[in-house]
Parts: C-alpha cells; structure tokens; sequence
C-alpha cells in the first residue's frame, strides 16, 4: 500500500424502516451502537413528498412542502407496501421508489458521519411480513446504491438490544414477548434467547393497531363534541376540497400526535382545531379510555401469543416493550394486568430494534433471517429460569450462614454422642460425672442454671461422711477445653435412676 494513503472504515448501518418514522444506527469502531441524527432527532419521518422538478423530499423537508401542495405528500409509504404504485400530483411513482428515497436520505447521513462507505446494510421487518413485501424493501436499497440487505425481522432484533450489554435483561433460557406497538402496526411475539441466538415461538399481530388508529380515534371523538356546533366547518376540515382546508386538516393530525405523545408526559394537554377555532382540551384518563378498545385487542394479541407459545398461565419472563405507541401509560397497565410480569421499557423504545439489529451475530451480507415456525418438540418444554434475586450476593450469603449454621447443630449433637454423655443439657450441668459440659466444634456450650457453681468431683476412695476434696483446678480459658480428649472424661452417667445423678454425688 502506498504512503500517506487512508483507507476509510466501511460502515455497519442498520435501519428500522417504520410506518411514521425511520431511525437507523451506525455501528462505532468498538461495536456500539450509535443512533444517526437527523435535523437534531434520531427519529426521522417516513414522508415523502414529490416535488414538481421530480425531486422527492424526505423527512422534515417533505412535511414542510406538504403545506402548499399536500396533494403530492404521502406521509406513511409503509402503509402502502401492497399498492405497487402511488399517485402524488400528477405522478405515479412505484412504492419502492418511495421507499429507496427515504433509504438514501439516511444512507447520505450515514456517510456523512461515519466517513466511509456503507459496508453492511441491515433492514428489518415484521416478522408477519412475506416473501412479496421483503422484496420491496431489497429492490429500495438497490435502487438507493445501497449494498445487497440482510433482512432481520423487528421482534428478533428489539430482542437483541435487551440481550446486548454487560449485565443484559434478557438472559439465555429466558422467554420473552416483545410488544412492538408502532405507528401503523403492532406484532406480538415471542422469542427465547439461546447461546447463539434466538428463536421464535410464537408470532401474533394485527395490521389495523398502531398510534395512527388511536389517533383517529381522537379525531372521531373531537368531532363528537365539535362537530355540532359548526358542521360546516367540520365538514371541510374532515373532506377537505381546497389547499387551505387540506393544509388545515394535515396540521390538526399533526397537533392530536402531540397532544398524544405529551399526554404521556402530563395529565392534560390541548389540542387546536383550525376551522372552528377551537382549543380543544384533552386529558389522559379520556385518552386511555379512547385508546381502550384498541390496546385491549393488543393485549389478547399477546395473550394468544403465548398459548401458541405453550407458556404456562400466559406468563413469560420477560414483557418487553417496543414502538413509540408503546409510551401510552395504559398499555403497561393493561400488559402487567394479564400477564402478572412488569413490563420492562427503555428511554427510547423507537431505538430498540435498529441498535438490536447490529448487535446480532452477522450473517454474509446478502443471507437473509427467517423465523422458523415453532414446532411441538420437546424443545419447546419451559427452561427452568434462575430467578435474578436468586443471584444477589446478600440472598447468597444468607443462605450460606443458614447452611453452616445448620451444619453446626449435627455436628453438636454428634459430639455429644460421640462424648457419652447420657444425660439431658440441664441435669448434665449439675451431674458430678459429666462436669464440665462438652462443647461442640462450633464453640457453643450447653447452658446450666444461672448462678449454680458446679459440683465438686468426689474422689474415688472418699469415705461416707469425709468431706470431699477440692475441685480440680479449670483448665485455663473458657468452661472446656475442646482439645480435651474424651478419653479423658468420666465414663457415661449410669440410668437416671441411679444414686450416682445426685446433684450432690452422693446416694439418697
């Protein structure tokens, strides 16, 4: 190689082409993640509007053109893989080619920051999607320039950003229901984490249930309670017909997904209708109430997800949230409700599946991942889980001391066994034969009455009525020496019954 040549690093990008918004992560030099930003967002909006010089501007650029001509803006493309083609103004453009601008667009950013060209691309999908709407996202990024994709489908790589890190949530055995409530979609799947990877359960999802449904459902209640007032007016603003009335209708969609996303935030907030000139207030408890029925269908989505899953009492180890939509506090509620498992959230649940999609093991460039159906093999049978309080350090030093302290007791009473000692802990503190009291290896001895000196010993060839000689001298340190060797203590006390138990040694 030449001197003085610099061969640039070729990038790893990831993109999660969604309904409302795209976000895309490049990997850095030490193989973290680090999400591309896009007019100071890592979220950049899917529109695309068609420009009359046949430009098609992406993002911010094409919401703000959207003003003056909205008949030649169409803010969710996603929604239209099935279409083939698109009419905006006088143009009928191919649905891929919607899709290839906004690819480039990121692509451009990509390269930008990175300073090198795309070297791997990685796109992700729902996992419900076929062959036909994977090729669509393939021919975009062969018309964007952009390297041949390896698909990942959505859950699998939302799974992998909680399985990535040091200390990771999502632990191999585990299984896990990614609830990805997007914009236009919501899937339900479950997956299991392996050594190498993972595996697909269970797949369950509902192509009419994401955060622009409830959005409608906002609309339709607005105009529940405004309409009457004004009908002509609402008339207008609902079947627009002129470019003022469209323009009006775009901006009061994008002010109910404000007012959406900040109810999440704050207990209240308002929301402007133009042609009637109305703030119109709007409280979390209405919208959670509006959005019911719909998170409701979500969550039996889920629960048949794991019945298909064959996981005991619809209950997973892990619930993990995923999607923009997902930030409405009831869906936590509802999820945690039906499931008994709290259900885990990140700051910034949109990121999930582009930062997990590069932290998955590559395949070659070009391969594409599929789920494989689940199959009801002896595979499928529930993994004991280790409990994560079971891996505390304080939970395992308890249980330790409970241990040696239960080993402490068998040993005690073995000792005494071993000692021949017939006699109860209390009668042997005051028998002549079993003074002083044995002590077992754990160093506690057996208690004797408060305030009683133990008996002398008398000799053997004492006579009746002498007085009995001194006690021998204690050993030095505590009541009993535990080096002091059983052979050297008196033989076993006789039957209870005997004279010899005498607190006084003597026979009665």
């Amino acid at each position: 190689m030449a001197a003085g040549v610099t061969v640039k690093r070729r990038l790893r990008l990831a993109i999660d082409f969604g309904t409302s918004t795209t976000v895309a992560a490049v990997s850095r030099p030490d193989g973290r993640p680090a999400p591309l930003l896009f007019d100071g967002s890592p979220l950049l909006p899917s529109a695309v509007f068609a420009g009359l010089d046949g430009t098609l501007l992406v993002g911010q650029d094409a919401r703000h053109s959207a003003r003056v001509a909205p008949e030649r803006f169409e803010p969710n493309p996603k929604r239209r893989i099935d279409d083939g083609t698109v009419l905006l103004g006088d143009r009928e453009l191919d649905v891929a080619d919607l899709v290839a601008a906004v690819l480039t667009r990121v692509a451009t950013e990509a390269v930008r920051v990175g300073g090198g060209p795309v070297g791997e691309l990685i796109l992700t999908y729902p996992v419900a999607w076929g062959s036909p709407r994977r090729a669509v996202l393939e021919r975009a990024a062969r018309s964007a320039g952009l390297p041949e994709p390896r698909l990942v489908p959505e859950p699998v790589a939302a799974a992998a950003h909680f399985a990535a890190g040091d200390d990771p949530v999502l632990r191999p055995g585990d299984r896990a229901v990614v609830y990805d409530l997007g914009a236009g979609t919501f899937d339900a799947t479950v997956v299991r984490r392996t050594l190498t990877g993972f595996d697909v359960l269970a797949n369950a999802g509902l192509p009419d249930a994401g955060g622009l449904d409830v959005d409608a459902a906002v609309l339709a209640h607005l105009g529940d309670v405004y309409a009457a007032a004004d009908p002509d007016g609402w008339r207008r603003l609902t079947a627009p017909a002129a470019s003022a009335d469209r323009r009006a209708l775009r901006q009061l969609w994008d002010d109910i997904r404000a007012a959406k996303e900040m109810l999440s935030r704050t207990s209240s907030a308002f929301v402007p209708i133009p042609t009637l000139g109305v703030d119109a207030p709007v409280g979390r408890e209405e919208l959670e109430e509006l959005a019911d029925p719909l998170l409701g269908r979500t969550v039996r989505t889920v629960v048949a997800a794991l019945a298909q899953a064959g996981i005991p009492d619809a209950r997973p180890d892990l619930v993990l949230l995923v999607g923009g939509s997902s930030r409405i506090p009831a869906v936590a509620t509802l999820l945690h409700r039906a499931t008994g498992v709290a259900p885990t959230a990140v700051e910034w649940p949109e990121l999930a599946v582009a930062e997990g999609a590069l932290a998955l093991p590559g395949d070659q460039p070009g391969s594409s991942t599929t789920p494989a159906p689940p199959s009801p093999t002896a595979d499928d049978e529930p993994i004991p889980r280790v409990r994560p309080q079971w891996r505390r350090p304080a939970t395992v030093g308890l249980v330790a001391a409970a241990a040696v302290l239960l080993a402490a007791l068998v040993a005690d009473r073995s000792t005494r066994q071993a000692m021949g000692s017939a006699c109860s802990p209390r009668r042997a503190a005051r028998c002549t034969r079993c003074w002083p009291p044995p002590r077992s290896r754990s160093g506690l001895y057996r208690s004797r009455a408060p305030g009683r000196r133990p008996p002398s010993r008398p000799a053997e060839t004492a006579r009746p009525g002498s007085p009995p000689p001194a006690s021998p001298p204690r050993p030095a340190g505590p009541w009993h020496s535990p080096l002091w060797p059983p052979s050297s203590r008196p033989g076993s006390c006789p039957a209870r019954s005997s004279p010899a138990h005498s607190p006084t040694g003597a026979a009665r």
